[in-house]
């Protein structure tokens, strides 16, 4: 089958390899003019690890990740008020856990699909579907015809939109923003470890990166912010919300102005009554976001295009039975990290003082044997068998 994939992020290439893999034709396609850099880091384990291992990229990954080895949660002189051995969880997970920017896993993956067309600056902009086949219109002007088309263009999804219907409908604000971004040569640098200031309501976090970089994470609850501010109010927006902080605040919003790697959005969840309709399939962010709290959205984005692409080739091209077992086999597994990620609000924003405390408390306690077994490795395992579709 010829399948167009929107969407060159880390679902779209994963599900081309996967696709290829197993005799089909994807061709991948891509809004922005390359692939994207910069960004927030993200932790990498589980499930989504090893599908990464069976397409051979740990070496890659390994080149380009940050093997985090503390959390440090500081008052607003620096000194530290709770903290977390980050060795803990790799321990746990026999040392296959990386943090690594989102970037660089997506463009490791896109490496991988070396031979796949990919077109970027062109995206999906019509589709129109038959018994037979998906004909789409391309930014271009071009009209192609597709067995399949599949919608892997993240939380504000094109295919989305055009297919299921307006993104309001689905779509759970969580009551938060976030802001990333990097900041060369900032002067305060904590090797390994991610350092974050919070108040009620607020979080400043910075990690230091290769090459004299520091990203900055900014979290805030949404009435800080009020409406979605246009893109060139963003930065003033965040200025007001977090100017009365302390800490480091002053230097990291003074960089934040000259910053031009700089992230903005809403932080939502997605919720679908299904993931596909017809020909057209959803994957990653676009069918189910978990949000960025979760910290697991990248590799739920990398299960989803293995399943997918697993249940197309068990299927042997019956796409009405492929979809069908591709959400009745993650419906529920993706429902419940749904549901984990509400727990983490309160931990980036606490919404009072207590609760402030409180987290930092349970932060402490976690560094503790007995309570990282009971509960950390609980947060940190995919109650999920991975098929082996090659065998199929």
């Amino acid at each position: 089958m010829r399948v167009a994939i929107n969407g060159i992020g880390v679902a779209g290439p994963t599900l081309a390899y996967w696709l290829r893999q197993y005799g089909h034709e994807p061709v991948l396609f891509e809004k922005a003019p390359a692939l994207r850099t910069g960004g927030y880091l993200i932790d990498f384990w589980g499930l989504g690890y090893e599908i990464a291992d069976q397409m051979g990229l740990l070496p890659i990954l390994h080149e380009h990740c940050y093997l985090m080895r503390r959390l440090s949660m500081v008052d607003s002189k620096g000194r530290e008020e709770a903290g977390l051995d980050a060795t803990q969880m790799r321990n746990m997970l026999q040392g296959r856990f990386i943090s690594i920017a989102r970037a660089d896993l997506s463009a490791a993956l896109f490496r991988a699909c070396a031979d796949i067309p990919a077109h970027f600056g062109v995206h999906i902009t019509a589709i129109e579907q038959n018994k037979d086949s998906v004909i789409a219109t391309l930014s271009n002007g071009r009209e192609e015809r597709f067995d399949l088309v599949v919608g892997a263009d993240g939380l504000h999804s094109q295919v989305r939109d055009l297919v299921f219907g307006p993104e309001a409908q689905f779509e759970k604000p969580l009551g938060c923003y976030v802001a990333a971004l990097r900041i060369p040569g900032y002067p305060h640098r904590d090797e390994l470890t991610y350092v974050s200031h919070t108040v009620p309501k607020l979080q400043v976090g910075r990690v230091a990166l290769r090459n004299g970089e520091t990203l900055i994470l900014l979290i805030c609850r949404a009435e800080l912010i009020g409406g979605i501010p246009p893109r060139e109010q963003e930065k003033k927006a965040l200025r007001r919300a977090f100017g009365d902080m302390r800490w480091e605040v002053p230097e990291i919003l003074d960089g934040m102005d000259k910053a031009d790697d700089f992230y903005f959005d809403r932080i939502s969840q997605i919720h679908l009554p299904y993931w596909s309709c017809g020909r057209i399939g959803l994957l990653g962010d676009a069918a189910a976001c978990v949000s960025l709290l979760a910290g697991e959205g990248t590799g739920l984005a990398m299960i989803e295009a293995y399943v997918l692409a697993g249940e197309l080739h068990r299927a042997d091209g019956d796409f009405a039975r492929a979809f069908t077992a591709y959400e009745a086999r993650l419906r529920s597994f993706v429902t419940t990290k749904q549901r984990s990620a509400l727990r983490f609000l309160n931990f980036f924003a606490p919404e009072t003082a207590f609760a402030l405390k409180w987290r930092n408390i349970s932060v402490s306690a976690l560094s503790l044997r007995f309570f990282a077994k009971r509960f950390l490795a609980r947060s940190i395992h995919d109650d999920l068998d991975l098929p082996h579709y090659l065998a199929a």
